[in-house]
């Protein structure tokens, strides 16, 4: 076998089709072009998490089923891929598979692929949003879950019913919402929902591309949990990583507005935005109150966690970078001081 540097150049070689989605952040399908262009080392990884690349890479024969990679890649201190790291793995892909990529790996092909150091387990909920929108973009139909699941949000099996209603059917409601009026019935039943059926539905919002309607109905659920006695952490959580696909302008204002509620600043909340809706720090006064937030809460290696795994985003490097130099507002400066002034603490993952 020709010893291939990229994907891309593998995939063409073998006349397979393919596309390559991320599953660190949100479960997005990469553009063609951009791909490309970060194997060519031309610009950084889009959505890094932890230093890596968590990508699905999903390839076919014209007219064949699709075969599925999932890959942990390296990322350099600037965000671009490791040539390294692929070239090794595209070598186990031709110590496994020979030159044929259009034939169904046997169980020995398999097993021998399987077995390297690049590969990982995504979460479910992103496994069954990855799977929803692979299917959904090669036009087959949906799983045996998706007519149950309409069942359950149209109310018709009892909201306390849900133990059979599969996250794979979610998730395929999900990636179609424009179809068969799925918007309206996620819009209708989720305030209705129990706790663990409303926490997966949540779950699989986040992947998605959120109406003004549905953006607005979370934005009503948020407002009326605000106003209960015991504000439930995990929930807003939930709520703000959902509206990572809502319409900017009512992303942004949750944000402020959890931002300005000092009961909700805790670390599961500053994860939750630095996870999902790091588009929404891309305006400097939202990304210094962020940041003022969590200097505020005197854990330095807190801080630290999310400065480090914001730094690595694109839209964000240059932003952190300054304030790093001293460009900041009066306010972030003596947050920063105040935090340092707290006991350094050793890093950690989150």
């Amino acid at each position: 076998m020709e010893s291939f540097h990229a994907l891309s150049t593998l995939f063409d070689h073998a006349q397979c089709q393919f596309s390559v989605y991320d599953l660190g952040r949100r479960v997005c399908l990469l553009d063609d072009a951009e791909f490309r262009a970060v194997e060519a080392n031309q610009q950084p990884y889009p959505y890094p998490l932890r230093h890596h690349a968590h990508m699905a890479v999903a390839f076919w024969p014209k007219g064949g089923a699709p075969w599925v990679w999932f890959l942990k890649m390296p990322l350099d201190e600037r965000g671009l891929l490791s040539h390294t790291a692929m070239g090794d793995f595209l070598q186990y892909v031709s110590a496994a598979m020979g030159e044929n990529l259009s034939a169904t790996p046997n169980k020995a092909q398999r097993e021998k692929l399987a077995n390297n150091p690049y590969t990982f387990t995504p979460t479910d909920d992103k496994m069954a949003m990855f799977h929803a929108s692979l299917t959904y973009s090669l036009g087959r139909p949906a799983s045996q879950y998706y007519e149950q699941a309409q069942h359950y949000l149209n109310g018709e099996l009892g909201w306390d019913n849900w133990q059979g209603v599969g996250l794979q059917g979610l998730a395929d409601i999900c990636v179609r919402m424009h179809e068969q009026n799925n918007a309206t019935r996620v819009r209708k039943a989720i305030a209705n929902m129990p706790t663990t059926p409303q926490y997966a539905l949540l779950g699989c919002l986040e992947h998605c591309t959120l109406s003004d309607k549905l953006a607005a109905t979370l934005r009503t659920l948020f407002s009326d949990l605000c106003e209960s006695q015991e504000v439930d952490l995990f929930f807003v959580s939930a709520l703000l990583r959902a509206h990572a696909g809502a319409p900017k302008t009512q992303r942004d204002q949750l944000i402020r507005a959890v931002l300005a509620k000092r009961a909700l600043h805790h670390q599961e909340i500053f994860v939750a935005i630095a996870g999902r809706c790091w588009d929404g720090l891309t305006d400097d006064a939202v990304l210094d109150t962020f940041l003022i937030a969590i200097a505020d809460q005197h854990d330095p290696a807190l801080f630290q966690q999310i400065y480090a795994d914001l730094v690595m985003m694109p839209e964000l490097r240059g932003a952190l970078l300054s304030r790093l130099h001293g460009n900041t507002s009066p306010a972030l400066t003596q947050a920063m001081a105040r935090l340092q002034s707290a006991v350094k603490q050793p890093h950690h993952d989150h």
